[in-house]
């Protein structure tokens, strides 16, 4: 895997990810999103490859986007079509994946902690509290 940086989109896994947001009908981008959730969240505790925890980051960096708090994806290496409004219900699931990433067995937090990944790591956090903070705020207070 090519990775140039920490961000979401900063390695060729996502680039590509991106690409197949792109190709995906209006319609069914957001079921192309769930699914890189779906695939990390349903490996439970067998090892998570890389290559999935890239997906699920850079799905939900898709989906954080759109949340309050948010920051918009403006890397070249993202989807270069606008996303539809996506549904709150994708927001509980990009948690669980980030959750899940930043669980052992995940080879791509083996692969960060390698090269101290403390700054990697902060950045899926943030990501999770934007879409967690999301969430919270969509339904109904005390």
């Amino acid at each position: 895997m090519g990775t140039w940086d920490i961000g979401p989109f900063d390695n060729d896994t996502a680039a590509d990810f991106s690409y197949r947001v792109d190709e995906a009908p209006e319609e069914k981008k957001a079921e192309v999103l769930l699914a890189a959730f779906r695939e990390v969240t349903t490996t439970g505790e067998e090892y998570l490859d890389s290559d999935l925890a890239v997906e699920a980051i850079a799905s939900a960096a898709l989906v954080a986007a759109q949340c309050p708090g948010g920051e918009p994806v403006t890397t070249s290496y993202g989807p270069k079509k606008p996303l539809p409004e996506l549904p709150a219900e994708l927001r509980p699931a990009a948690v669980e994946a980030l959750d899940r990433v930043l669980t052992e067995p995940s080879e791509l937090l083996e692969l960060w902690e390698e090269s101290d990944g403390e700054e990697w790591k902060t950045g899926v956090r943030k990501l999770r509290a934007v879409l967690d903070g999301a969430d919270a705020g969509s339904g109904s207070g005390s």
